[in-house]
């Protein structure tokens, strides 16, 4: 390179270019980076991982043609294939009625905007507010992502639709009360029935109730109606009570009753039937020595009659008087004789 204008006088070839090395050199830098960004292009886009609770879909130009066991895989770069990832070993929840907004020791909820949701009628006409959960795996990556469109918008259809036809199906007390784990178990068993019918690779694995109440214009309504049904069980419950103490004891008496006169009366037949053999004996007895027995039943009876008697005065059949031997004196102290 020289200062100002150089001309070559013998040749006639005019002024010469002059060389710049500068310029060749900021080209080089210029080709590397572009070739080191081309390979951190081709090492970001071909280089994936998934988790241990994970499973990937790889899909080629929209096209699934492979899944993915966790760990690191290779994929072809600059988006010719892309992978999905799915968590198939986590439970997951859809919460109706009600949305958590942070979970922890005090979780917090809110309700707002979510009426609509849990809101329903019973089987009786009465309206409740039903909040609930339901927990689920995805057991088929494959389902769950290309045979139902929107399939988590689709999941929560079904579930509202399931619980509105299982509370339509029973009283509002049913579902406030005494029915609330039956009517989980029954959601439970349609939802997934439903979700193998629309082949949604979901696997419903608990519906839980969280908070079963009536709305709240008729909450007082409410209350009081149970206070009454309350008051009533209870009185319901005492003369039950009442009742399970008198009928026994009555039945126990009238029992006791109807021994004792069976025992009488088999006492008395036993006695009449004694009775009637003795002097059936007698009878047998008189006919075959009629004097003998006649004196027996005699002597019999008199050894019965005489010591009953105080004053015994014992005369001859062939005696002509008994003044002699009568004590006419009052004032005598009477003696036994």
């Amino acid at each position: 390179m020289s200062d100002g204008k150089d001309f070559d006088g013998g040749g006639g070839q005019g002024p010469q270019v002059p060389e710049f090395k500068l310029p060749q050199l900021k080209a080089g830098w210029l080709r590397a980076g572009l070739m080191i960004v081309l390979v951190l292009v081709v090492v970001g886009t071909s280089f994936y991982t998934i988790d241990p609770e994970e499973t990937g879909l790889v899909l080629r130009f929209g096209q699934y043609v492979r899944a993915a066991d966790p760990g690191l895989h290779f994929k072809i770069p600059f988006g010719i294939e892309r992978v999905l990832k799915v968590p198939i070993q986590r439970q997951l929840k859809a919460e109706f009625g009600f949305r958590t907004l942070r979970a922890g020791v005090n979780s917090q909820y809110t309700t707002k905007g979510y009426a609509g949701e849990s809101n329903m009628l019973t089987g009786d006409l009465n309206a409740a507010v039903v909040e609930w959960v339901v927990q689920y795996r995805i057991v088929d990556p494959y389902k769950y992502l290309f045979q139902v469109r929107n399939v988590e918008e689709t999941f929560s259809d079904m579930s509202e639709a399931v619980m509105r036809r299982v509370v339509g199906d029973r009283t509002v007390n049913e579902v406030l009360t005494v029915g609330r784990a039956e009517v989980a178990l029954e959601v439970q068993g349609f939802l997934q029935e439903l979700c193998e019918q629309y082949e949604t690779g979901i696997k419903v694995d608990q519906v839980v109730l969280q908070d079963v109440n009536p709305p709240d214009p008729v909450k007082p309504s409410f209350n009081a109606v149970n206070e009454a049904q309350q008051e009533k069980e209870k009185l319901i419950n005492q003369a039950q009570s009442e009742y399970n103490r008198e009928i026994p004891k009555a039945e126990g008496a009238a029992l006791q009753t109807i021994q004792e006169a069976e025992g009488y009366a088999l006492d008395r037949v036993n006695r009449a039937q004694g009775d009637a053999a003795l002097f059936t004996a007698f009878y047998q007895a008189y006919a075959s020595a009629p004097d003998v027995t006649r004196k027996r039943l005699y002597l019999e009876t008199m050894n019965e009659v005489l010591p009953k008697v105080h004053g015994k005065i014992i005369v001859d059949s062939e005696l002509k008087g008994v003044l002699p031997l009568l004590n006419l004196n009052p004032t005598q102290e009477k003696g036994g004789q």
